[in-house]
């Protein structure tokens, strides 16, 4: 003879451990699919950033190369004018104090030595290396280093236009002064010279600030794209808790034979279905 148990004491029984297993499991599931979730969102945000931050660096590295265009044209009209005036008549090279006070100025030195890593990085780029061989020493460069670099570069970019101003007085008084003078053309063919020379070390200085942003604009990129793998995969993870979370509601319905626990389960299957529809086909 069979005993029935009421439901009411049914409920007042201890349940077993495999039950409390059983009954948390969705919770903990819940938990874990949200934390997921929210880091699947952060990697994506960061990622965003580093894409955004990329653009501003080649926007910058945009401006060295075309200051660097600007100055090497320079320097070769310089060099044509002078070939022009060659042919007009001879042309004597200057001596004594003029010449030495038309002289240019070496660039300035840095005031610290550039790391190593960037400097073997920026060779690699200017030799024309394989552009996945590039990125690679790129991404294990410290952001600090290559800013460090660019701001010893663009200081001594910013003294070398310093030294280069009374260099620059010196050279527009002695070519008026030599006005009318036989020398004068000699005066003037030393003045091309020496703003072709000018032009090709300050555009040298803007190479290297080019080269310098360019890492720091695939540094960025990597940074962005390893980001964006590292959100799918959590986004994978949450799929995964979700369905976690559907099979332990199901199996929690099927064994209370609640119906409100089957269509809690059936519309959460749904959403993860839909989520994988989107996520495969749109």
């Amino acid at each position: 003879m069979e005993m029935k148990i009421p439901d009411e004491l049914k409920e007042q029984v201890p349940q077993s451990t495999w039950g409390k297993v059983l009954t948390a499991t969705p919770v903990v599931m819940t938990v874990v699919a949200t934390l997921l979730a929210g880091l699947a969102s952060s990697e994506m945000t960061h990622a965003q950033y580093s894409r955004a931050l990329a653009a501003q660096q080649q926007s910058k590295t945009g401006d060295q190369w075309s200051f660097f265009q600007a100055k090497r044209l320079r320097g070769a009209l310089q060099l044509s004018t002078l070939d022009v005036l060659q042919l007009g008549g001879p042309v004597h090279p200057l001596e004594g104090t003029i010449a030495a006070s038309m002289a240019m100025p070496a660039p300035p030195a840095g005031s610290k030595k550039p790391d190593p890593a960037v400097e073997a990085a920026a060779s690699a780029l200017q030799a024309g290396r394989p552009e996945s061989e590039v990125v690679a020493i790129a991404a294990k460069l410290d952001e600090g280093a290559v800013e460090a670099a660019i701001r010893a570069t663009q200081e001594r970019s910013t003294a070398f236009d310093a030294e280069l101003k009374p260099v620059d007085q010196k050279v527009e008084e002695l070519e008026k002064e030599s006005a009318g003078k036989p020398e004068h053309r000699d005066v003037v063919a030393a003045r091309l010279k020496y703003m072709s020379q000018r032009y090709e070390a300050q555009a040298r200085l803007n190479q290297t600030i080019a080269y310098l942003y360019e890492l720091e604009v695939r540094k960025s990129n990597f940074t962005a794209d390893r980001h964006e793998r590292r959100s799918q995969r959590f986004f994978l993870g949450m799929l995964a808790a979700q369905a976690a979370v559907i099979i332990a509601t199901f199996a929690l319905a099927a064994r209370k034979r609640s119906w409100l626990w089957i269509v809690a389960a059936t519309a959460g299957a749904a959403a993860v279905g839909f989520a994988i529809y989107v996520y495969l086909f749109i």
